[in-house]
């Protein structure tokens, strides 16, 4: 017994060690190194990572674009000057798309869909569970009727799996960088026009850049966890 006990010590120290250093390791690189690309086996262990992530009631009001045309990069980057570096030079460039809000409320077709046929609950219970959204909706955050905060809760949540994905690829040595710096509306134009985004069910939350960086990281800075953290 205390053999395994000892065991699974170890291993659990070994893996809040490797989590830790991952976060180390993790920064907002500007500049990757444009001759290294992301195998496909390694990329589509980031992007399951974003995929498993959690969300309000299991929802999933997100969807990953993932634009490796160079062209449709230039297009992108043409309104997103704070992307401009990460979109010329990354290996791997996401666009994280979030569910309109008519797509989200109780009685939406996508509700429907994502109970009975994604969670595949019995009708007595999807019927329970409608019910128990819909009051959180409109009583619990109070977002129905408000379009943007609607909309903004349904960002928040992608952002959920943006952050699995950032660690997922730092715990395998990749590097990522989330990017807000774009002109929305009219990067959302270009991906409608391009067909890669359905204007009528989904705006853009954020992009992300995934590759290798092309220099030393600078020295991680943040607050001491005695200014983050508080008990009572």
């Amino acid at each position: 017994m205390n053999d395994q006990m000892n065991t699974e010590s170890a291993a659990h120290d070994s893996i809040k060690r490797r989590l830790l250093d991952a976060y180390q390791f993790r920064h907002a690189v500007k500049d990757f190194d444009p001759g290294r690309k992301i195998s496909s086996e390694d990329f589509d262990f980031i992007l399951e990572s974003g995929r498993l992530s959690p969300s309000s009631y299991g929802f999933e009001p997100w969807k990953f674009v993932v634009v490796q045309n160079p062209e449709l990069r230039e297009k992108i980057a043409a309104h997103a000057g704070g992307a401009r570096r990460q979109l010329a030079s990354a290996s791997h460039a996401m666009l994280v798309l979030a569910r309109l809000p008519h797509e989200m409320v109780a009685d939406s077709d996508y509700i429907s869909y994502m109970l009975n046929e994604v969670q595949k609950l019995p009708p007595d219970i999807a019927e329970m569970k409608r019910g128990t959204y819909d009051t959180f909706l409109r009583t619990g955050f109070a977002l129905q009727g408000n379009e943007r905060a609607m909309f903004e809760w349904a960002c928040r949540q992608t952002y959920l799996a943006l952050g699995n994905m950032m660690t997922a690829a730092a715990m395998i040595g990749i590097d990522s960088c989330p990017m807000e710096g774009f002109v929305k509306h009219e990067v959302e134009r270009v991906l409608t026009e391009e067909g890669l985004m359905d204007a009528g069910r989904f705006g853009l939350a954020c992009m992300a850049a995934f590759g290798y960086r092309a220099g030393e990281a600078p020295a991680k800075t943040r607050r001491a966890a005695s200014e983050v953290v508080e008990w009572r």
